[in-house]
């Protein structure tokens, strides 16, 4: 066996608490190089000079004290694990707040559009004009039929409105069915019921225009959804 100098620590006693003290250079693992045992002092303690019951607690203790030095090291990493774990979840989170915010704010601005544009139906609903402002004429052109409906039907509904009397007249405000009584742009059955909204239904496209508008509006809820329902039905 090497004689292996443990430095530093004078012999006590020979007890096993003496022994396991005073070998620090064993359990550290440094081994003393031929010189240095030639050199020992008289009051330094060698390995060999200690009982062999002695020697495995000096054994153990160098053994305790490298499980002690690798358990500071496991948690140390463990700590250091723990905290990048933590900066992930909060950059997660902070992640998941920041859409949540933008979708809030996008959300907000679709509102505000869909209220916006609400608005501006309701308001070029209130421009429109009324049949009996305009002036009576002997006979209307198509031309002038048509820019009666745009000034009367909503300009989100016209287009509806428009499509349906096509169909039904041909923008005619004479149109006279021969095999019913259907009469007017609307082919209203019986024509007598335009008279509701004017005497002089038989003879003015605008009082025609606001009594088909009327009956869109109250049977369909728009001329938009009466159409829906031509397409359906093919009448409405």
């Amino acid at each position: 066996m090497s004689r292996i100098s443990v430095r530093g620590f004078a012999v006590a006693s020979a007890t096993a608490v003496t022994a396991v003290g005073s070998v620090v250079g064993v359990a550290s693992g440094s081994v003393a190089q031929n010189n240095d045992a030639e050199a020992t002092a008289s009051g330094t303690t060698l390995l060999a000079d200690i009982p062999a019951g002695q020697q495995a607690q000096v054994q153990t203790a160098s053994l305790t004290q490298q499980a002690e030095t690798m358990a500071i090291a496991a948690d140390a990493s463990a700590r250091k694990d723990a905290e990048e774990t933590a900066r992930k979840a909060a950059a997660a989170t902070a992640v998941a707040k920041k859409q949540e915010a933008a979708d809030k704010a996008e959300k907000a601005k679709q509102d505000a559009k869909e209220r916006a544009d609400a608005k501006a139906a309701a308001a070029s609903r209130s421009v429109t004009r009324d049949a009996s402002s305009f002036p009576v004429q002997s006979s209307y052109s198509i031309a002038d039929v048509q820019a009666m409906a745009r000034q009367i039907v909503p300009a989100d509904q016209f287009q509806c409105f428009s499509t349906i009397v096509e169909r039904e007249s041909s923008w005619n405000y004479q149109a006279d069915n021969p095999t019913s009584d259907a009469f007017g742009l609307m082919q209203a059955l019986p024509g007598s019921k335009m008279a509701s909204a004017g005497a002089d239904w038989a003879t003015n496209p605008a009082t025609q225009i606001k009594w088909g508008l009327g009956y869109m509006n109250d049977r369909y809820g728009s001329p938009c959804d009466a159409w829906n329902f031509w397409q359906a039905n093919h009448y409405y």
